[in-house]
């Protein structure tokens, strides 16, 4: 069993997980984000963006997700490319558990998972 441990876990890839990661690792707490099955979230199937702060025309979903990435890790988010399955917040570090089979623990861990479109 392959196991990683990370200060602040991130389970989510879009505007909020790509957010949290950005703050977390500009406060030195080396966060590690999980991406799920559709990294960038739904902003990846997004046209025109509308209401993003510092833009006054619209901007393409898929672009503002690749320049979040390119932050997240510029900055030093270790980005991984797996899927949780798992998790167990009633032990300390939290666990939670990977399609692949890994076990990330971590202090903190913040869930941004996202939401359904309606």
């Amino acid at each position: 069993m392959n196991t990683k441990h990370a200060p602040v876990l991130i389970i989510g890839s879009g505007p909020a997980g790509y957010t949290a990661a950005i703050y977390a690792a500009r406060a030195m707490l080396k966060p590690m984000l999980v991406a799920g099955l559709q990294q960038g979230g739904q902003l990846m199937i997004t046209t025109d963006v509308e209401n993003y702060p510092g833009f006054a025309d619209p901007i393409q979903g898929p672009w503002l997700m690749s320049q979040m990435l390119a932050q997240a890790e510029h900055v030093g988010t270790d980005i991984i490319n797996d899927i949780i399955t798992e998790v167990d917040l009633n032990v300390r570090p939290f666990r939670a558990t990977g399609d692949s089979g890994t076990v990330y623990t971590a202090d903190a861990l913040i869930i941004a998972t996202g939401a359904q479109a309606k």
